[in-house]
């Protein structure tokens, strides 16, 4: 969470402008798989890309893309689940890690339990990946440790004490914490693919321990950027193109990392499931141009005042301010009607709202997608399935402006003030916050996450389409296991009854 992001965000401010002048540093139009390999963006005509009915730019089929062995070719019962978690690895995040390892063995059990939407048990045949939430940015290159690249949507499929480095951050005094990685992982135990798979016949992972090496490859780590994109992972980690989901590609074969795998993660035909856990606002920023207004003085028009300095500054707030407007304040400091805006420093939110579209409607992908964000608590869940928020959450949100108490009291003793968390984030307050700190909400990223609800569809009365496909639970909660509950109950509710 947020509390000890303002002293990395003046150093990026101190650093990262210096290095960058007034052009971007390592800025291109489309982005690499984390090996080097080109993935070609998928809002960006060219010849891998191809066009949808309606002109939107789509990724190629995944018809024709991936494949391979599905676990399912026997077993009538069978359902193919392919699970992404995309998770913030900025400084702020390690309490949060160890929080939701400490669910993944339960994740394991819910969905080996998993039954259809008539509560008959099945028998699923699960992938499941994890990538972090760093898509590379400028103002973070001069801070990343010789041993780091920004994953960009690629599985992170070591063991956590194998990259027990990550676990600690910048400075001359930096925060470690590896008990983020230790404390559900005392030794690596990790699958023999770049992701975790299972199903009724066995598993990749030794012993068929399959929670606990989740537990193990899950946390990622307090030392990526701080600029944290997880929607553009999402997308980049779902591209068909990319080795780790068409490893049949003749330059994946023969590519240092990729080449030592041979099966894809995504499956024809199997459900998608997303789970996005951050504690602040998205910051997917539309290269090259967009990252001019970080870099460049003359496009200043989204820092904020530092009171330091009392000039104009870059900050996370660039993130806020160019990617999400509302109407405000008024005389109480509340804002509202804030959405995502498109002022070309981020990708627009439509970027990935249509492909999710795109792999429902047009190559029948049931998606789900869970976010664990900075909302307020969430005090009622459903009681049947997907189980999902009824009260508190984003129910309960407020846009609001700062106030003194919204600062922790680690933040109150080191004399940080409502105008430093302005400068830094913006002026609209955190969505939540709890002893640890406080953690923004991210606007974008649930209008992506609230696009998968759609209305009830007459041609498959066998199940409740009106089911939410959405589940959005606090990043503040120190329980985790209702979202998972959720997440899970998501995916049941879309799995038709047998017969």
């Amino acid at each position: 969470m947020t509390r000890m992001h303002s002293f990395s965000a003046r150093l990026a401010v101190s650093v990262g402008a210096a290095a960058c002048g007034d052009d971007p540093v390592g800025a291109t139009a489309s982005a690499t798989d984390g090996s080097g390999s080109t993935i070609t963006s998928p809002v960006t005509a060219s010849d891998d890309t191809q066009s949808s009915g309606d002109g939107t730019i789509k990724l190629d089929s995944l018809v024709d893309t991936t494949g391979g062995p599905t676990g399912c070719a026997t077993d009538g019962d069978c359902v193919e689940i392919d699970l992404l978690f995309v998770i913030d690895n900025s400084g702020t995040m390690g309490e949060e890690q160890l929080n939701l390892a400490k669910n993944f063995p339960l994740l394991i059990q819910q969905l080996e339990a998993l039954t259809d939407a008539a509560g008959q048990p099945v028998h699923p045949s699960v992938n499941v990946m994890v990538t972090t939430s760093d898509f590379g940015h400028p103002l973070c290159t001069q801070f990343q440790k010789d041993d780091y690249e920004p994953r960009r949507g690629a599985p992170v499929y070591e063991g956590c004490n194998a990259r027990i480095n990550r676990f600690s951050g910048f400075g001359t005094h930096p925060l470690v914490l590896e008990e983020a990685c230790t404390t559900n992982c005392p030794a690596d135990l990790v699958p023999s693919d770049q992701f975790i798979h299972f199903d009724a016949n066995g598993s990749n992972v030794p012993l068929d321990k399959v929670g606990q090496a989740l537990s193990c490859i899950g946390p990622q780590g307090i030392d990526g950027c701080g600029y944290e994109a997880p929607l553009e992972s999402m997308l980049q980690a779902i591209n068909p193109q990319a080795c780790w989901n068409d490893p049949s590609r003749e330059d994946c074969a023969v590519d240092p990392e990729w080449g030592q795998f041979n099966k894809p993660f995504l499956r024809d035909g199997a459900l998608l499931a997303i789970a996005m856990v951050t504690d602040e606002a998205d910051c997917s920023v539309e290269a090259p141009g967009g990252f001019t207004y970080f870099t460049n003085s003359e496009n200043d028009q989204y820092w904020e005042i530092d009171p330091d300095t009392d000039q104009p500054a870059v900050s996370s707030a660039v993130c806020w301010n160019g990617g999400v407007s509302c109407t405000g304040p008024d005389s109480t400091g509340a804002y509202t009607d804030c959405v995502s805006t498109d002022n070309g420093v981020l990708h627009p939110t439509d970027r990935y709202i249509s492909y999710l579209r795109y792999l429902v409607e047009e190559q029948d992908k049931d998606v789900v997608m869970l976010g664990i964000f900075g909302v307020p608590e969430v005090t009622a869940h459903s009681d049947s399935p997907p189980f999902e928020p009824t009260a508190g959450g984003v129910y309960a949100l407020q846009n609001r402006a700062w106030t003194e108490a919204d600062l922790t009291p680690v933040e109150v003793d080191a004399n940080v003030t409502v105008a430093d968390k302005v400068w830094e984030f913006g002026n609209i307050a955190p969505g939540c916050r709890n002893e640890n700190g406080s953690a923004i909400f991210p606007t974008r990223a649930q209008e992506v996450c609230e696009s998968l609800n759609i209305p009830d569809d007459p041609s498959t009365p066998a199940l409740d389409e009106s089911a939410p496909r959405c589940c959005i639970e606090s990043i503040c909660d120190d329980d985790f296991s209702p979202a998972i509950k959720c997440l899970t109950g998501a995916i049941s509710s879309l799995i038709p009854p047998a017969g």
